[in-house]
């Protein structure tokens, strides 16, 4: 399939992709993701691999797009925000030492 990331023509297939990502360990997921094989990736790793530019030239949506078309699952996973990790009942600012606000 013929797509364009960061305005260059590429042509991928998904063995392609596969083969490219294969021993490949995935970073942590903090927001858009590309699933391959039983592995999700950061879409911005998948581009930087699959295409071998920086991940500064490209979007994310270039990617997911590109990626949902050869039929991987793309999807994305909200960060995770200060007051979710905290303890129910305590705000966050108990575990920095600091009183909470009145």
């Amino acid at each position: 399939m013929r797509c364009v990331i960061a305005r260059f023509p590429f042509e991928l297939t998904k063995n392609g992709v596969l083969e490219s990502m294969k021993g490949v360990r995935p970073e942590p997921v903090t927001g858009a993701f590309v699933t391959i094989g039983r592995r999700d990736y950061p879409a911005k790793q998948v581009g930087a691999v699959v295409t071998r530019q920086d991940r500064r030239d490209f979007g994310v949506g270039e990617v997911l797009r590109a990626m949902t078309r050869l039929g991987f699952t793309c999807g994305t996973r909200p960060a995770a925000s200060p007051s979710a990790t905290a303890a129910p009942g305590h705000e966050t600012s108990d575990f920095l030492g600091v009183p909470p606000a009145a």
